[in-house]
């Protein structure tokens, strides 16, 4: 049984400030996908990642992005966006940057996206499977949507819209050559972090309002519709989940938004189909004793994998 979880921790530091270490103590995880570390390697807490190796890309954009994947025993092999990596287990002092001898080219359009500690992936020890953690541009609306007075960020012509739009495109390029890679080592592939996307009505409580939204517009859901299928990548949550609303991942610090599960789910585990058909739970992590973690909430999936 391999336990995996994901989880946008939107900053280590107050991750650990809330409970995080704890948390990875506690929870029993064999493998910890995380996004939006957001602290450079000077800046990182004591035991940030607890006694895990972990590889983590920092990105070069300070107090922002960086994502990561911490595993029980050294990864086989670590790859991420032509990108400096620490890889290192608790008392160790190492900086990956050698790329990895079947490293997958970068797809068109994503060259200028390779500083930013978007991606890693790497080939776990325990079983034959690559592990990918990917933290995607949270985006905007496209210029006809945006109200003056109505937005809580300046409105930019549709400029953040169109970026995310672009590294989707490229993305989805990406993400077929990086399966196919898995294949021929010999590996399933699991895809975890947060796309930022709501792919469907079940996936955000307020559809009907949301429609409008960046995360869940139409051609956002589209394009996550479009990486899935029962050949290629399977969602493994709505696999457990087929008819539930949720579970959420998500919540604004807003308002009441928590405490009335007004939630989205767009942090997922997307898993090539033999991998997915062997997911025994998934569940989502509210909180852990009585605390929030982040504003998004752990998802935990066990894996019965090998058996």
């Amino acid at each position: 049984m391999l336990r995996i979880a994901s989880l946008n921790i939107n900053g280590i530091r107050a991750g650990h400030r809330r409970g995080f270490g704890d948390w990875l103590a506690t929870r029993g995880c064999d493998v910890v996908a995380l996004q939006e570390v957001r602290a450079p390697l000077d800046k990182l807490p004591e035991s940030a990642f607890g006694d895990f190796h972990v590889s983590y890309e920092p990105g070069q954009l300070a107090g922002r992005n960086g994502v990561a994947v911490l595993t029980r025993e050294r990864p086989v092999a670590v790859r991420t966006w032509d990108a400096e990596v620490l890889v290192r287990a608790l008392g160790e002092d190492h900086l990956h940057t050698e790329p990895a001898p079947d490293e997958v080219p970068l797809a068109r359009g994503l060259g200028r996206h390779a500083h930013e500690g978007r991606y890693v992936e790497v080939d776990l020890a325990e079983a034959p499977i690559t592990v990918a953690s990917l933290y995607l541009p949270k985006g905007g609306l496209p210029a006809h949507l945006q109200k003056p007075g109505r937005m809580r960020e300046e409105p930019d012509g549709g400029a953040r819209y169109e970026r995310k739009m672009r590294f989707m495109a490229a993305f989805a390029r990406q993400l077929s050559r990086t399966r196919r890679a898995a294949a021929a080592r010999g590996r399933e592939f699991l895809l975890m972090g947060d796309l930022n996307v709501a792919h469907t009505r079940l996936d955000v409580a307020a559809w009907r309002r949301s429609q409008r939204a960046e995360g869940f517009l139409p051609e956002e859901r589209e394009w996550l519709d479009a990486q899935l299928s029962p050949r290629t990548l399977v969602d493994v949550v709505r696999a457990v989940h087929p008819e539930t609303e949720g579970p959420y991942t998500w919540w604004s610090w807003l308002g009441q938004a928590y405490a009335r599960d007004a939630g989205w789910r767009i942090d997922y585990h997307l898993a090539t189909p033999r991998l997915a058909r062997t997911a025994v739970a998934a569940v989502v992590d509210r909180e852990h004793h009585g605390v929030r973690l982040s504003d998004h909430s752990p998802v935990v999936v066990d894996y019965d994998f090998g058996s």
